[in-house]
C-alpha cells in the first residue's frame, strides 16, 4: 500500500510571504487523514512547521501518520525550508513518541497551572519591589543575549536569533517598563537583589516570560519564591491560572515546576532538514 499526500486547496500565500497548504493523507488513493504545513510565522521562510496531522481511528498503528510527516518534509525542502518544527499536546503521548522517532528534538514546552486563592507567602525576609529604569536597560542586554543563545544553539542563524529576538522585546515591551499589563520586578532576601521575575498579564492568562536568580545566589530557594510572587501577582491582577516556557535541558526548572503543580500543556520540537 502506498501513502501519499493530495492537497486539498490551492498553496496559500499570505502578504509576508508566509506559505501554507492542507493534504489529504491518502492510502492508495483513499483519504484516511490530513496534515496542514506551512513556513513559521515568526522565523520566516526558511522554517516549516507541521500542524494539524490526523488519522482516522481504522488506519492508526499501520505507520500512515510516519509517512505522512516525512512526505510534509520533503514538501518542506522544496519551499526551501532548512528546519521544520511542530507541536505535541502534553497529553498526546504517541505523537510524541512518532516525533521522536522521526527524529524530532524537544526544544521546549509550555506548562500551565490553575490558581486558587489564598496563595501562601513570601518567606521571611523576601520582599519584591517594581525594576527601576536604572536596572531595566543591563536587564533587558542580558535578556537579549540569554534568549539568542538558546535560538541559536537550536540551529537558528545569528543574525536571525537576534533579529527574531528584538521583534519579540519589541512587541512586549514597546514601552520599557511601563508597558501595558506587564510587570518586572526585583526579589530582595534581606535588602541585597537575589532575582527577576518578568511577568505578563494577559488577556485569559498570566504569563511568566522571565524568571531568573542570580548566580551567585542560586541553591537557596529564591526560584521557589520568585514562582511564588509569580502566582500571588497573577491573582492580584485578576487571573486564575498561570502559564511558562520552560527550554529543555533546564532539569532543575523543570522540577521545580513540577513541583508547584505545574502540567505540561504542548511540548514544542524540530528537526534540521537536511
Amino acid at each position: 500500500m502506498t501513502t501519499t499526500l493530495r492537497p486539498t486547496e490551492p498553496l496559500q500565500r499570505g502578504a509576508d510571504g508566509m506559505l501554507s497548504r492542507r493534504y489529504q493523507v491518502c492510502v492508495n488513493s483513499r483519504p484516511v487523514g490530513g496534515i496542514q504545513l506551512s513556513t513559521h510565522p515568526e522565523y520566516g521562510p526558511t522554517v516549516a512547521r507541521v500542524g494539524e496531522l490526523s488519522i482516522d481511528e481504522p488506519d492508526r498503528g499501520r505507520g500512515r501518520g510516519t509517512v505522512a510527516v516525512l512526505a510534509a518534509e520533503e514538501v518542506a525542502r522544496g519551499w526551501g525550508c532548512r528546519r521544520v518544527e511542530t507541536a505535541v499536546p502534553g497529553d498526546a503521548a504517541a505523537a510524541l513518541r512518532l516525533a521522536t522517532a522521526l527524529g524530532y528534538v524537544l526544544s521546549n514546552r509550555n506548562m500551565t497551572k490553575r490558581l486558587d486563592a489564598p496563595l501562601p507567602e513570601l518567606p521571611a525576609g523576601s520582599v519584591a519591589r517594581p525594576m527601576t529604569e536604572a536596572e531595566y536597560v543591563p536587564w533587558l542586554a542580558h535578556e537579549r543575549e540569554e534568549f539568542a543563545r538558546v535560538l541559536i544553539a537550536w540551529g537558528v542563524p545569528e543574525t536571525e536569533a537576534y533579529r527574531k529576538t528584538d521583534q519579540g522585546h519589541a512587541r512586549l515591551l514597546p514601552d520599557g517598563l511601563a508597558s501595558e499589563n506587564t510587570l518586572i520586578s526585583v526579589l530582595e532576601q534581606e535588602g541585597a537583589p537575589v532575582g527577576t521575575l518578568w511577568l505578563g498579564l494577559w488577556p485569559e492568562t498570566a504569563y511568566v516570560l522571565d524568571v531568573e536568580v542570580d548566580a551567585e545566589h542560586r541553591g537557596r530557594g529564591h526560584g521557589r519564591t520568585l514562582m511564588l510572587l509569580a502566582e500571588a501577582q497573577a491573582v492580584a491582577g485578576g487571573r486564575d491560572r498561570i502559564g511558562l516556557n520552560v527550554f529543555a535541558g533546564n532539569t532543575s526548572a523543570e522540577k521545580l515546576y513540577e513541583s508547584l503543580g505545574y502540567t505540561t500543556s504542548s511540548h514544542h520540537l524540530y528537526k534540521t532538514l537536511l
